[in-house]
């Protein structure tokens, strides 16, 4: 049973999609991981106490030049004209943002 209500949820991978979306200058790791539980508590959902390593882990799995990077389709990237550690999506690869596409 507990598997039939977690096919409903949002996976990792579109709760960093949709805390990301709407911020195309990147936020904060800080800040992701904050929306991610604030999304996480208004929908009654559980907080493990391993978010943050899995939410970091996914993040990297589909990040531009990390070299933990399993996927070959990226869909976030780390903006290093940023002081700190700023995460955001890659509309270059993922096929989203506001702008047109470069392709």
């Amino acid at each position: 049973m507990p598997q039939d209500r977690r096919g409903s949820w949002p996976s990792i991978v579109e709760e960093l999609v949709a805390a990301l979306a709407p911020h195309p200058g990147g936020l904060r790791r800080w800040s992701v991981m904050r929306a991610i539980r604030k999304s996480r508590e208004a929908g009654s959902r559980e907080i493990p106490l391993k978010l943050e390593s899995d939410v970091e882990r996914v993040f990297r799995q589909f990040c531009r030049n990390d070299s933990m990077r399993a996927s070959t389709r990226t869909l976030f990237c780390r903006l290093p004209e940023k002081a700190g550690e700023v995460w955001a999506l890659d509309a270059n690869h993922a096929g989203f943002g506001e702008g047109p596409s470069r392709e």
